[in-house]
């Protein structure tokens, strides 16, 4: 299995000169999630999804030993498909974005994957309401209103085109999938922490 993390956006809720994916948390937000990635000792291989968008973080992966996808930067379902249509090989993908991915809960996403196309890991509304947090994009599973995480599972064999996939989901209630660095408000969470 390889991992694909997604660092091409522009960045643009976070209302800030500097490229989302450097602000500091320790070390940039983006190497946290390379670390992670590493940690877990999961993947054959670590690519980034870049753009001309981020051209300071592609620099900054590319020094960190992290093979590079360029990309349109023209948004993050578009910059997934190019990237997909590059792989042949299961895919861990994950936004850049998740500064409190870990290792282990890395290892718990692999070990309950179900090998289907497509499976999207997901938190629960009521999850996310008891830690006073809040998802953008909402699916209905299993009954219960929930929030994607900005991972998935993906085999590129069996995807030919996004809109036709059957997607599965894996439900983790866990704080470490839950912060996305989308605004400002995100970031001041991460840095109370």
């Amino acid at each position: 299995m390889i991992s694909l993390v997604m660092a091409g956006g522009k960045g643009t809720r976070m209302y800030t000169k500097e490229e989302k994916l450097l602000l500091q948390y320790k070390k940039p937000v983006i190497i946290h999630v390379v670390d992670a990635l590493r940690d877990s000792a999961c993947f054959s291989k670590i690519i980034a999804a870049t753009s001309d968008n981020s051209p300071n973080t592609q620099k900054l992966i590319q020094n960190y030993g992290i093979e590079i996808i360029k990309t349109k930067g023209g948004g993050y379902v578009s910059d997934l498909n190019v990237a997909l249509s590059n792989l042949n090989e299961t895919t861990l993908v994950v936004s850049g974005d998740l500064p409190l991915l870990d290792g282990e809960i890395i290892k718990e996403i692999i070990a309950n994957y179900d090998n289907n196309a497509w499976q999207s890991i997901l938190v629960t509304k009521k999850f996310l309401d008891i830690i006073n947090m809040t998802l953008e994009f909402s699916v209905n599973y299993d009954n219960k209103e929930c929030y994607y995480t900005g991972l998935s599972i993906v085999d590129p064999k069996k995807v030919s085109s996004m809109n036709a996939v059957k997607e599965t989901y894996q439900i983790i209630n866990d704080k470490r999938l839950t912060l996305n660095l989308n605004t400002k408000r995100d970031y001041d969470l991460l840095k109370g922490a």
